[in-house]
C-alpha cells in the first residue's frame, strides 16, 4: 500500500518505514488496510509530496485537508487519521499515537525520527544512527540488553559507552518491551 508500484526490492525506504509505523497502529487493531490506499493516493496529490504521512502537514496545519479527503474518498470510520469533536478536527487515537512518537525536522517538517515505544522518549529509530536500529544516543538499545544479560550492572553499561544512566535504563526498557511478544508466541 506504502509503494506505488511493485520494486522488487526488500529494503524500504525511510518514507515507506515511517508510513509503516502508522499504518501499522490501525492493522494491530484489526482494520483492512485495503480501503486506506485513495486516501493516500489523494494526500500524495495534495500535499505534493510521495509519502505524506512521513510529513507534520497532515497532523498538524492539514488536518482540514485530511478531513475533506476522508469524506472524499468514503474512508472507513475505523480508518480515519482525523475526527471533528466539539467542533475542532482532532486527531483519532491511532494517528495520535503516532504523532506522539514522531520528531519533525523544524525546517522541513519531515519525520526525522521515531520512537518506537512514544512513552520512552529516549529510545529512538533514526535512518542516520545504526542503519536505522532502536538508540539511545547512537548506542544500539539491544548492545546494551546484551550486556545486561551478560551480566553488566547498569553502572559499568554506563561508563562502558559513556551513556547516563537513565539512558541505560529506557534502553533496557525498551528492549523489555520488545521482547514480550516474542516470549508470549514461545
Amino acid at each position: 500500500m506504502v509503494r506505488l508500484e511493485a520494486t522488487g526490492e526488500e529494503i524500504v525506504t525511510w518514507g515507506e518505514f515511517v508510513e509503516t509505523r502508522l499504518l501499522s497502529e490501525y492493522r494491530d487493531a484489526g482494520v483492512p488496510m485495503v480501503r486506506m490506499r485513495p486516501a493516500i493516493v489523494r494526500l500524495r496529490e495534495l500535499f505534493n509530496t510521495r509519502y505524506p504521512l512521513a510529513h507534520a502537514r497532515p497532523f498538524a496545519a492539514g488536518r482540514e485537508l485530511v478531513l475533506e479527503v476522508q469524506d472524499d474518498v468514503g474512508l472507513d470510520r475505523h480508518l480515519l487519521l482525523v475526527i471533528v469533536r466539539n467542533d475542532q478536527v482532532v486527531l483519532t487515537d491511532p494517528a495520535r499515537r503516532f504523532y506522539q512518537s514522531a520528531e519533525f525536522g523544524n525546517e522541513t517538517d519531515v519525520l526525522e525520527r521515531l520512537r518506537p515505544v512514544s512513552e520512552i522518549k529516549e529510545v529512538v529509530i533514526d535512518p542516520l544512527r545504526q542503519f536505522g536500529e532502536p538508540v539511545v544516543r547512537s548506542v544500539r538499545t539491544e548492545i546494551i540488553a546484551e550486556q545486561y544479560r551478560a551480566g553488566e550492572t547498569i553502572d559499568s553499561i554506563s561508563s562502558l559507552f559513556d551513556l547516563e544512566r537513565p539512558l541505560v535504563e529506557a534502553a533496557l526498557r525498551y528492549e523489555l518491551i520488545r521482547s514480550q511478544p516474542e516470549e508470549a508466541a514461545a
